[in-house]
């Protein structure tokens, strides 16, 4: 277990490496995303501080995500074995969580609903992630969240 600084915008994990390590964010923000067959970034998930960035995949299988730093970040890494996983069972539970919650809102909301949903999973989050972030991980071209935030603040 060690402690790392990483820079805004600095790359901590590429699509098709060997994913062995498991970040806990102690200071800053990440994000894990794909890359599309048409270069479009598609944002899995962000981790501020005391969330836990993981691709879930074996410690002998390459990564499918990305992961990089959207500010200076502080991190404490773990090596990806079962009895350190043992001791983040709580923050790996939220994330479960928060992925299961996030696949539910996908299949079942429309843009509205999904923006109040970033909201209400991340409060801290809307002023720290670009907008054109936020539309990819509520699965919506920045125009459509646009004017979803637009409709938004006409109903309050």
């Amino acid at each position: 277990m060690k402690e790392l600084s990483f820079k805004k915008g600095e790359i901590i994990q590429r699509s098709g490496e060997y994913n062995t390590r498991v970040y806990h964010v102690k200071q800053g923000l990440l994000r894990s995303y794909a890359i599309d067959q048409n270069g479009k970034e598609n944002v899995f998930i962000f981790a501020p501080e005391g969330w836990v960035m993981a691709d879930t995949c074996g410690p002998e299988s390459k990564s499918d995500l990305y992961i990089d730093a959207l500010e200076d970040s502080i991190v404490i890494v773990l090596p990806k074995d079962l009895e350190r996983e043992k001791q983040n069972v709580a923050a790996l539970t939220k994330r479960l969580h928060a992925l299961q919650n996030r696949v539910m809102m996908l299949i079942s909301t429309n843009a509205i609903e999904r923006y109040d949903y970033f909201i209400r999973a991340y409060p801290n989050l809307a002023q720290r992630v670009p907008q054109h972030m936020i539309a990819s991980f509520i699965g919506v071209n920045p125009e459509t969240l646009s004017a979803a935030k637009s409709k938004r603040r006409k109903k309050k």
